[in-house]
């Protein structure tokens, strides 16, 4: 059961390497169908963070909570359960050169769905096709722009119907043009299937049309000095270097 509409729960996290701490105990929310941005400045562990919620590196302390269960204190065999609700779409989109668009989307089918191939077949053309690549199925990775690649990498991790849909810079690389036509696509996907989304980035375009929730990472103090809806930080500014980040330094008595 979801304590309070909220999905994803952490507490006392903290993410480094080693010695070296990027976060210390930092605590935060994200509630069911947020849009939800993790922003910062370079080098303040965003993407860092972004692999501790995703369980691809573990944490230096703190627990997360997904749908109320210990991320990091369960099982095995939980733990890659949690791993299936959820999708990544990498700062690339991270797909296999040597596959076609329909054997790159198929492949979480094949490993974790008992599934005829003929439905996943079936699968696989509605996912692209809900992101606009009808027709694509047979096309490799080399043969598709840009912007192509992204829509394919998100055709994938909504591969298995998640819950939860993580993006690692999703605009980087992309012209404007390709950029609001992503971000567009994240929108719908939120608004029509219901999936919250977990974002990294630093597009300010980006960040105020589509976030509705938000934490501000300071690499000074390792901690969280913003958090809530960007566009009411910007009205609202908890401090100078948030405001500094949401204007793109410009001053407050400017």
């Amino acid at each position: 059961m979801i304590e309070n509409n909220i999905q994803i729960k952490a507490e006392n996290l903290t993410v480094g390497y080693g010695d070296n701490v990027l976060m210390r105990e930092i605590n935060f929310n994200i509630n069911k169908h947020d849009i939800f941005i993790i922003m910062g400045g370079s080098g303040c562990g965003k993407s860092s963070l972004l692999r501790v919620l995703t369980g691809l590196v573990p944490p230096l302390g703190g627990k997360i909570f997904i749908n109320g269960h210990n991320f990091i204190g369960t099982d095995q065999q939980q733990k890659k359960q949690i791993m299936q609700d959820s999708g990544i779409l990498y700062q690339s989109g991270a797909l296999f050169s040597s596959m076609t668009l329909a054997e790159n989307v198929a492949l979480p089918l094949q490993l974790y769905r008992n599934y005829p191939e003929k439905q996943i077949k079936e699968l696989v053309s509605l996912k692209l096709a809900l992101v606009g690549l009808a027709g694509f199925e047979d096309y490799y990775p080399s043969e598709i722009s840009g912007g192509m690649k992204k829509r394919a990498g998100l055709a994938r991790a909504l591969a298995l119907d998640p819950e939860i849909v993580y993006f690692d810079e999703p605009s980087a690389g992309l012209d404007p043009i390709s950029s609001k036509l992503l971000d567009d696509l994240i929108l719908d996907i939120n608004h029509s299937l219901g999936t919250t989304i977990v974002i990294v980035t630093h597009e300010l375009a980006s960040i105020f049309a589509i976030g509705n929730n938000s934490i501000y990472l300071d690499g000074s103090s390792k901690s969280i000095i913003g958090r809530g809806n960007p566009n009411e930080m910007l009205k609202n500014p908890p401090n100078e270097t948030v405001y500094q980040f949401l204007t793109r330094g410009k001053q407050k008595d400017a």
